[in-house]
């Protein structure tokens, strides 16, 4: 029975997997040409269109990070800001997130928005902010932000469900009680962009890719890319 079951559930999979479409709806235009010079316009551009078109949560975005031994590691996390220093978030930093940056400050973020069939990759070098402005980064954050930063021990090994309820409660009733309670491994973190690109799907898979990269004097070059 558990191998039929097992061989069904395969089944299953794969029917469901195959059966899969997308961007069967109306897709927006892109015209690389007249795209700004720099990246980070273009960005802010479409993130608010993805947000405007009920992408939901836009800001959510992969970040791929290196052990000590080279091997890749990639979550989902949130973007805090994005400027002319770069794409902004942040961790504890002595999560796994924050151990490989320190051993290796070079970072990868993707957005995907198939609301509107876009991506975004970007790649570059990352700067872990100072303690006033990890702090900041999360005084301006909501409670449940700051309740789950006080619990602390991100990625250590947890030893039950039960554990974590009762960490988390007495720092949900902390962060109630004190909203400028200090979480001192809470890192803000920038990534200075080398390289951007933008991906804009099309429905017959003749996809247009615009790929910013910098020079070593901060100047932009644009180029097409095959899809």
């Amino acid at each position: 029975m558990g191998r039929m079951t097992s061989e069904t559930s395969g089944d299953d999979f794969r029917k469901t997997l195959h059966s899969l479409r997308v961007w069967d709806t109306p897709l927006p235009s892109f015209d690389p040409e007249a795209a700004p010079a720099e990246p980070l316009p273009l960005f802010r551009e479409w993130f608010v269109h993805a947000a405007r078109a009920g992408q939901p949560e836009p800001h959510t975005m992969s970040l791929a990070t290196v052990d000590a031994e080279g091997r890749p590691d990639v979550r989902t996390l949130m973007l805090h800001d994005a400027d002319a220093r770069g794409w902004h978030f942040a961790s504890h930093s002595t999560s796994a997130k924050g151990r490989q940056l320190a051993g290796h400050p070079q970072a990868a973020l993707g957005f995907y928005w198939p609301a509107v069939a876009r991506q975004i990759r970007i790649r570059g070098p990352v700067t872990a902010c100072g303690a006033r402005e990890s702090r900041e980064d999360l005084a301006v954050r909501s409670r449940g932000a700051l309740a789950a930063a006080l619990t602390g021990r991100q990625s250590e090994v947890l030893g039950s469900l039960t554990e974590l309820a009762e960490a988390s409660a007495a720092a949900w009733a902390r962060a109630g009680a004190d909203p400028q309670a200090a979480a001192p491994t809470w890192t803000r973190y920038v990534l200075d962009a080398a390289e951007v690109e933008f991906f804009q799907g099309d429905p017959a898979r003749r996809h247009t890719r615009l790929h910013y990269r910098r020079d070593p004097a901060g100047r932009w070059t644009r180029t097409l890319l095959w899809p």
